[in-house]
């Protein structure tokens, strides 16, 4: 089967959320978007803004995730800046095919990214991945070194032991409301808390917008999510690393910064306190300055 692209309208309007350094900005805008069909039967969605160098946008996993929901405070100022913003949905998120019949291993989401950016031209870029979306920009830098440009990722996942992983206050919570269906209105207020340091981030409009998801994914989603640990092959990365990390993340230890700065040729993170599991939405306007600086320096260099 080819993988072939088709634009159709994406979701309706999602939530906002206020800034630590500024006002609450007014309700945004899910753009139009691009509907891919690749091998295996799975349709991905993923939207663009802007022109220029690609910045592959992978958003993490959870009840309700999506590109959007993830990076709808960070895409802008890249597109604003020159860049071409590539807004992914992986699959089972999103507006994203959500099947049931797969297992949702790194791998699979390695290969479907990979048929979805081959599908759509695109292909040198820096990939910019928030939790289990780190692990695939990484795992995907290590099997195409030719096709990432550089990494810039938050609290990535895929350098600790599973069961590492499964001591963390959010993953245990998060694991058990949704393989048990128990994801309503106040769970998934209380779950969205634990990835924020300030609690007041988290809007009704945040909580219906990742309802409206999450009543589509399946259990499999997460009860088949199998990550392993990447740590041994950090040394391979052939590009720049930029990371954030919140030291109050209740879902990915911050330790897991060390592994980089120990490990990788070209690596620099940012630990940032009174910050959790989601420094692009908590600190947005830092996020967003520095990894445009970060870029602007890869451009001249």
């Amino acid at each position: 089967m080819n993988a072939t692209p088709t634009e159709s309208q994406h979701a309706d309007a999602h939530g906002n959320a206020q800034d630590k350094s500024g006002s609450a900005p007014p309700t945004l805008q899910a753009p139009r978007g691009i509907f891919t069909e690749i091998p295996g039967g799975l349709t991905l969605h993923h939207f663009e803004a802007g022109s220029g160098a690609p910045v592959v946008f992978i958003h993490g996993s959870g009840p309700g995730a999506s590109g959007f929901s993830n990076f709808k405070h960070n895409y802008p100022q890249f597109a604003a800046a020159g860049l071409r913003a590539i807004v992914v949905d992986l699959p089972g998120y999103g507006a994203s095919s959500k099947p049931a019949d797969v297992n949702y291993t790194l791998d699979f989401f390695v290969d479907a990214l990979r048929a979805q950016l081959t599908a759509n031209g695109i292909g040198r870029a820096t990939l910019l991945g928030n939790s289990l979306g780190g692990a695939i920009a990484l795992q995907y830098a290590l099997d195409y070194p030719d096709y990432v440009d550089s990494l810039i990722m938050m609290a990535p996942g895929g350098v600790e032991e599973r069961e590492t992983y499964f001591k963390m206050e959010g993953i245990q919570k998060m694991v058990s409301l949704f393989t048990n269906r128990q994801m309503n209105r106040l769970t998934m207020r209380q779950l969205l808390e634990l990835l924020v340091f300030d609690h007041s981030l988290v809007t009704d409009a945040l909580v219906e917008e990742r309802l409206r998801v999450c009543e589509q994914q399946p259990p499999e989603v997460l009860s088949t999510m199998r990550v392993p640990n990447l740590t041994e092959r950090l040394g391979e990365l052939k590009c720049p690393v930029l990371g954030f990390w919140g030291t109050d993340d209740r879902f990915n230890p911050a330790s897991g910064a060390m592994r980089f700065l120990e490990h990788c040729a070209d690596a620099r993170f940012v630990l940032m306190n009174r910050c959790g599991h989601w420094v692009m939405v908590e600190h947005r306007r830092y996020f967003n300055r520095e990894c445009l600086e970060f870029l602007a320096e890869r451009r001249t260099a």
